[in-house]
């Protein structure tokens, strides 16, 4: 790590995150820019015109992920930075956007330097990484890495029926197959922890170690629906009472497995849903992450295990897996440059994991990832209150900045 230690801008980080917050800007203060939305729109043409100010050549891909070159001296894999502007419905400022604005900032602290890298810089902006109005969420970054089927992407729709395709379309933002990313010599990606761990403890910097891995069940329970004031209780075949009993032997089971396992009852319908009618089908999903394989497994054994419960007698239970993800690992060499930068800094830092999806962890199936967290204030995100410390998101970006002149040094 060099000693001449370089720092971005004192406020312009905030003075960027404020700006491009105001594409899709609430009245509480937070976001919505949904995925190929006007205010999608309009913010991809404000990230397109900042970085033509900043003499980038910009390229668009087949998918609509937005990329800036900064040239380098040698023509060799880019250095690749960023994340997304999309958000969800009612987010918040910092979710995604910072990643891209840290990508800029670093790049204009390098031009104010009269630092010409010796190799490319790109700050790349994914589209719809949120899946907030087209299913699934990291769409793009998925068909870059062979996740999923541009194809099939295509015909994702929304609420209304508008296939992303159509979408794409409409905001002139197709771009050709050939502006894909396909090769870096890495990628980084600044991101808020979206969660309260570095804020609980103090520290300013996270250092990602892995993204989780994740299992994903739904749970289909059918009974009889009949009257709600005439059926003795000794003769009804109620499907949510069933639930609620799978339910809480899950959470008996899966509480002793690790403290870091994390798990989720997160959607249920109940049919038909009314009041005086005696519920004949309840369907709920059960998820669960950790970094640990063999924990996963033994979340799998434990659900799937929910079938033999003696609530079967009453009701017909069926279980499905609906998805899984491995756990992703970042690169080492690159989770310690971050560390010895962090440490160099003089920044509070510690090794963290990331329980949210990110896609960084796609990108890093095919080219040296790894991701830097900042503290959530509270945890929150997803939401129009979600805040990060102006001081922090610098911090922030500091760290991504020396990783990268330690990178342009050593690569």
């Amino acid at each position: 790590m060099k000693t001449n230690l370089l720092a971005v801008k004192k406020g312009r980080v905030q003075e960027k995150i404020e700006e491009f917050a105001k594409f899709g800007e609430t009245a509480n203060g937070g976001v919505t820019r949904l995925a190929l939305s006007e205010e999608d729109r309009l913010v991809r043409n404000y990230f397109r015109e900042y970085c033509e100010r900043l003499g980038l050549a910009v390229k668009v891909d087949d998918m609509g992920n937005m990329y800036g070159t900064l040239e380098g001296k040698e023509n060799k894999p880019p250095i690749v930075i960023g994340s997304h502007l999309d958000s969800v419905k009612k987010g918040g400022k910092y979710d995604g956007a910072l990643g891209v604005i840290a990508g800029l900032e670093v790049i204009e602290t390098l031009i104010d330097n009269n630092i010409t890298p010796r190799i490319p810089i790109t700050v790349v902006n994914f589209t719809n990484e949120e899946g907030a109005r087209f299913d699934p969420a990291m769409m793009s970054s998925g068909v870059l890495s062979g996740k999923f089927q541009k194809e099939k992407m295509m015909e994702s729709t929304d609420v209304n029926g508008v296939t992303f395709r159509e979408a794409l379309d409409a905001i002139n933002y197709v771009g050709e197959y050939e502006n894909r990313l396909t090769e870096a010599t890495a990628f980084l990606e600044l991101h808020i922890e979206q969660g309260p761990v570095l804020d609980n403890t103090s520290t300013s910097i996270g250092v990602v170690d892995c993204v989780v891995g994740m299992v994903c069940y739904e749970i289909e329970i059918t009974g009889e629906s009949n009257h709600a004031g005439t059926t003795p209780m000794n003769m009804r075949r109620d499907s949510l009472f069933v639930a609620n009993d799978l339910i809480m032997s899950a959470r008996e089971y899966l509480r002793k497995l690790d403290e870091q396992l994390v798990y989720t009852i997160g959607r249920m319908n109940v049919l038909p849903n009314i009041h005086t009618v005696i519920p004949e089908k309840t369907i709920f999903t059960i998820e669960a992450r950790h970094k640990d394989p063999q924990v996963i497994r033994q979340v799998e054994a434990i659900v799937e295990s929910l079938g033999n419960s003696p609530s079967r007698d009453l009701a017909t239970i069926e279980i499905r897996k609906l998805w899984d993800r491995d756990t992703v690992w970042f690169a080492p060499h690159l989770r310690d440059l971050v560390e010895k930068s962090a440490d160099a800094l003089h920044y509070s830092n510690s090794r963290v994991v990331s329980g949210a999806g990110h896609d960084a962890q796609f990108i890093a199936s095919y080219i040296p990832t790894t991701m830097i967290f900042v503290p959530s204030i509270n945890g929150k995100s997803h939401m129009e209150n979600e805040k990060t410390d102006w001081e922090d998101c610098e911090k922030g970006v500091n760290v991504l900045l020396n990783t990268v002149i330690s990178l342009l040094e050593n690569e």
